[in-house]
C-alpha cells in the first residue's frame, strides 16, 4: 500500500510541476506578444511594460488562447496598424516557441 501512496504523491507532484511550468510559459509568451503589439503600435518603454502585463491579465478571462487574440487584435485595430487576425495567432504560435526556448534555457 505504501508503493501505491508513494507512487499516487509522485503523479500528484509531478502534476503539479507541469501546470506551474505550462503556466510560466503561457505568461512569458503573453509577455512576448505585448511587446510585439506594443512596438505596432509605438508605445513607450513604460506603456510597453504596463500592456505586455495587460496582455498576461487578459488570459485569466476565459480558458483558452482567445481572450488573448481578441484583446491584441482589438488593440492594434483600435491603433490603426496594419495587422489582421491571422497575423496576431500567427505571432502567438512564434512567441510560445520562443517562450519554450527561453523557459527551457533558465533551467539549465
Amino acid at each position: 500500500m505504501t508503493d501505491f501512496k508513494d507512487r499516487e504523491r509522485g503523479e500528484e507532484t509531478k502534476y503539479a510541476f507541469d501546470q506551474e511550468t505550462r503556466f510560466k510559459i503561457t505568461a512569458r509568451r503573453n509577455r512576448l506578444l505585448g511587446n510585439w503589439a506594443a512596438g505596432k503600435m509605438g508605445l513607450t518603454d513604460e506603456e510597453t511594460d504596463a500592456y505586455e502585463k495587460a496582455v498576461v491579465q487578459a488570459d485569466f478571462e476565459e480558458v483558452g488562447d482567445e481572450d488573448v487574440i481578441r484583446k491584441v487584435y482589438g488593440d492594434l485595430t483600435t491603433a490603426d496598424c496594419d495587422v489582421d487576425e491571422a497575423d496576431v495567432r500567427a505571432k502567438l504560435e512564434e512567441c510560445e516557441i520562443e517562450a519554450r526556448r527561453q523557459f527551457m534555457k533558465s533551467e539549465d
